[in-house]
């Protein structure tokens, strides 16, 4: 979905306060990720650069039309987990700021919410 029926899909995620988690995050095709928690759901949540016709997750989510040649327009927006509470994402994603410039930093994400116990929902995450 992009960031508008995001947004439009709970009202609380308007009007609540966001933690912007890095701008550069890349999986190992070198797409682009923000990285973004919000405060009044819990949702984790990335923003992708389009993709080409077809993209997998890690998690073995396959994502955009495997038919279409047509890149997809705009950012894709996908809640790829829940964390509670600030002091929980602060423990949970401890060292992010260094993780985030490295090649496929979103592998460094994945597994530091694995490691950490935290539940990842497939089909909205980066690869």
């Amino acid at each position: 979905m992009d960031i508008e029926e995001f947004y439009d899909a709970d009202p609380r995620r308007r009007r609540s306060a966001e933690v912007e988690l890095g701008t550069e995050w890349t999986d190992k095709h070198g797409l682009r990720y923000e990285v973004v928690w919000v405060e009044d759901t819990g949702e984790l949540y990335t923003m992708r650069e389009p993709a080409g016709p077809q993209y997998e997750d890690p998690f073995g989510g396959i994502h955009v039309d495997i038919k279409s040649d047509a890149e997809v327009p705009g950012m894709t927006v996908g809640v790829v987990a829940e964390i509670a509470t600030r002091d929980e994402l602060d423990r949970i994603l401890d060292g992010w700021e260094a993780a985030e410039p490295e090649p496929d930093s979103t592998a460094w994400l994945i597994e530091r919410l694995h490691q950490t116990g935290v539940s990842t929902f497939s089909e909205n995450a980066p690869d």
